[in-house]
């Protein structure tokens, strides 16, 4: 009984510090010089309780049934959602131009690409092993829920600032043209990554692990490619961000500590190990494979 209470007190802390810091990324954005409002509701707040409402009814389904084969499926919906609160803020400010639509596009690609694509592949497996033992216990299984609402909510931020900036329909700046640049060359790593692996299982993981294509040149390209196309709409709006708003940074690096220290790659390396560990072959592949960033690989 202890050890139950313990849980559920740490899981609500999680939980709620989870929320807190999506509201005070919200309440921050929202103040100077603002982002809009939808129906006088400030957009930013707006977009916290979407992402709350969407991940909090969802769990509370996915605990009844001990499923998480739709998680993330609602994760790409309530992207989905919040450019649709952005595209819709816009035309009822009458805002046009390339700045103020391009950013909210970008990520509903991005969205309905990922999350297309990572239901497919849970369907098809039957599961998804990170969450064997927490859909099991509905209350530590809020967890991911909470984080994914705090992902969403964060990561979109920069896209609906810049889409509501005041030079939305003027000319395009410098660094709104590179960070487009490096979103599209992320967007295409991550594709072509997640393409590969799936043709790769789709073979029959011949050798037990995929060491060809961009996988030859790091052991997760498609991370990579997440990281560099938020950093990059991060980016695309250096020139447009005042006071409290430049603290939309958080959405590249909250992905980037997502995975990397938490549920991206610590995972699969550990599971790579467990099941590899004494594959000779896998082993060199590492020795000569860098964890993340692509390069050429080091020769013995």
């Amino acid at each position: 009984m202890k050890d139950l209470i313990r849980t559920t007190v740490v899981v609500a802390i999680v939980a709620v510090v989870c929320l807190a810091l999506a509201l005070a990324l919200a309440l921050a954005v929202g103040t100077g010089p603002g982002i809009g409002t939808l129906g006088g509701v400030p957009l930013a707040l707006l977009a916290v309780a979407v992402a709350v409402a969407e991940n909090g009814v969802a769990w509370i389904i996915a605990s009844a049934r001990r499923t998480e084969r739709f998680y993330d499926l609602v994760g790409a919906g309530t992207f989905l959602s919040l450019v649709g609160l952005g595209v819709a803020a816009r035309v009822v400010d009458g805002v046009t131009g390339v700045v103020a639509f391009l950013p909210l596009v970008l990520v509903a690609v991005w969205a309905a690409r990922l999350g297309s694509f990572l239901f497919a592949r849970v369907h098809s497996a039957g599961s998804d092993g990170r969450f064997d033992e927490l859909k099991l216990h509905p209350v530590r299984f809020a967890v991911p829920w909470a984080l994914q609402a705090l992902w969403v909510v964060v990561t979109i931020m920069p896209a609906l600032v810049l889409s509501s900036s005041s030079s939305a329909s003027s000319s395009l700046s410098p660094f709104f043209v590179v960070g487009i640049g490096l979103w599209l060359v992320g967007f295409a790593i991550e594709v072509v990554a997640d393409r590969q692996k799936d043709r790769f299982r789709l073979a029959g993981r011949q050798g037990g692990f995929i060491d060809s294509g961009l996988w030859r040149w790091s052991r997760h390209p498609n991370y990579f490619g997440e990281i560099l196309l938020w950093t990059g709409l991060f980016i695309a709006g250096v020139d447009v961000y005042q006071g409290a708003q430049w603290a939309v940074v958080s959405s590249p690096l909250l992905v980037t500590l997502l995975l990397t220290a938490i549920s991206g790659i610590p995972m699969l390396e550990a599971r790579a190990d467990a099941r590899f560990a004494t594959d000779a072959n896998y082993q060199a592949y590492k020795a000569r494979t860098p964890v993340l960033v692509p390069r050429p690989p080091r020769t013995p």
